[in-house]
């Protein structure tokens, strides 16, 4: 079965690029499932109800978060409500919503996803290692297709949970940095990675916010609020082909697809 995974949408170029070409991507590569990381999706920072659906008319699944999804106040009620939006499973207990959940592909076959964010240089959460290892032995007792969104900034916190889940989940994707890294790959364990499946929204920026406001921040130090910028919209993410009665990826593809192409 093939899973789409669509690196974090941001703003409104992000949405239209989802609107626009999630749903022919869907058709064209025959995707039996499609997660989004929306976490950015609605202004640059949170999700609301009314994004939430504009996304799932769209073609997502379901949707995965990570450090800003309790931005806007809606969310707290939305995500008790909303199942297909996963915040990220390490926040203490009692926080509202659920990060691991089972979900059914179009083709029939149950689908395990789990959203952890990482620790190092973001707020210290609980371990993530041990919060997806635990919710992967847990969903493992009802399907063997488990996909993991890894929120983090440190490249080798995401290379590392990647190892340390190989052989347990299907796929591993890092998100958060924005920046598609080429370093796609099955693990020796059958497990697909990829640090970071990048960006949906607006490339001519700085990780989709514009580059004067960013260039103000750099240069001054003084606050700036940045803007999403406008220019160059691409939807990017990764491809996986996993076998439903192994859960074994059989490939990873990085996606790359221009609004205008």
């Amino acid at each position: 079965m093939k899973i789409l995974f669509v690196g974090d949408v941001v703003g409104s170029p992000g949405r239209e690029a989802i609107k626009t070409l999630l749903p022919s991507l869907k058709q064209e590569l025959r995707i039996d499932f499609a997660v989004v990381n929306a976490e950015n999706a609605s202004g640059g920072s949170g999700i609301t109800s009314k994004v939430a659906a504009e996304l799932f008319a769209s073609g997502a699944d379901v949707l995965t978060s990570g450090d800003h999804i309790w931005k806007k106040p809606e969310i707290f009620e939305l995500i008790n409500q909303e199942e297909r939006i996963l915040r990220p499973l390490n926040f203490p207990s009692g926080a509202p919503g659920s990060g691991a959940k089972i979900f059914k592909a179009k083709n029939g076959v149950k689908v395990g996803v789990i959203n952890v964010n990482g620790r190092v240089f973001m707020e210290p959460l609980e371990c993530p290692f041990k919060a997806a290892f635990g919710a992967a032995e847990s969903l493992a007792a009802e399907t063997k297709v488990i996909i993991v969104d890894i929120h983090a900034e440190a490249t080798s916190e995401k290379i590392a949970l990647g190892r340390y889940l190989d052989g347990k989940v299907s796929a591993v994707f890092g998100t958060h940095t924005h920046i598609q890294t080429a370093d796609e790959k099955i693990l020796p364990g059958g497990t697909a990675y990829i640090t970071d499946a990048g960006m949906t929204g607006p490339y001519d920026s700085v990780i989709g916010r514009r580059v004067e406001d960013v260039l103000t921040r750099f240069l001054s130090s003084i606050p700036v609020r940045f803007e999403v910028a406008e220019g160059d919209i691409q939807l990017h993410g990764a491809l996986v082909d996993v076998d439903p009665e192994t859960g074994k990826a059989l490939s990873i593809v990085r996606i790359q697809k221009k609004l205008n192409d």
